[in-house]
């Protein structure tokens, strides 16, 4: 899952982007409010983080520029104004949760993933294709109910496919997604393990098609 963090106290931002990285999370980086509609621009996201106290343009005003704009991307509040009036006016603007400082990492990993969860209308607590399940608690993907066994760069493709399963990827946006720590991997290598996925989800409902001019899709047929 990939996700903007809008935060200017760089020392928590470094933080969050190493921790929630390290749970499988993608996360790029802006400390001022006027950067997050352009960043919204060039790439698809997940989900937002946005501190209120942005320089430049606040948070408020951000948030409330996105839904005037009809962007339905979802936005959980991250401030130390831990007030009634404060959580109230955010939900009235627009933010779907709000979370106030200092936090549990645990508690925000779970909220932001409900929200994702939410806005591609599922209510379950997995990513599932058919048969084949991905428990984001778990972090592990089974098949028919059977453990499925990936190297680490497998997975982080499998995983990345089945969070927008129906949906094209190109091999630029896994890329992006799987291997953002690791500056010399070529898009060659895309389509090396989406081949040996494709090996193992033989004799499956599962496949991954690919879709001339935009990518690779997960699907099933079950």
């Amino acid at each position: 899952m990939r996700i903007l963090l809008a935060e200017d106290e760089r020392e928590l931002a470094a933080w969050l982007v190493r921790a929630l990285g390290q749970s499988g999370f993608q996360v790029d980086w802006v400390e001022d409010g006027r950067l997050v509609r352009r960043s919204l621009k060039a790439t698809a996201y997940d989900a937002l983080i946005l501190d209120l106290g942005l320089p430049g343009v606040g948070g408020h005003d951000v948030l409330t520029e996105l839904r005037e704009a009809d962007m339905r991307l979802p936005v959980l509040i991250l401030t130390a104004r831990d007030s009634l009036i404060e959580r109230v006016s955010s939900l009235h603007e627009g933010a779907d949760d709000f979370l106030a400082k200092p936090f549990d990492l645990q508690e925000l990993e779970a909220r932001l993933i409900a929200l994702i969860r939410r806005a591609r209308g599922s209510d379950r607590p997995r990513f599932a294709c058919g048969p084949l399940v991905y428990d984001s608690a778990s972090k592990q993907f089974t098949l028919g109910y059977e453990p499925l066994a990936l190297t680490p760069r497998e997975h982080g493709v499998l995983r990345a496919l089945i969070q927008r399963s129906g949906e094209p990827m190109s091999k630029q946006e896994i890329l992006e997604r799987v291997f953002s720590d690791e500056v010399d991997v070529q898009p060659d290598a895309v389509e090396v393990l989406v081949h040996r996925l494709r090996k193992r989800l033989q004799a499956t409902p599962v496949g991954i098609r690919t879709l001339r001019g935009l990518g690779y899709v997960l699907e099933s047929s079950a």
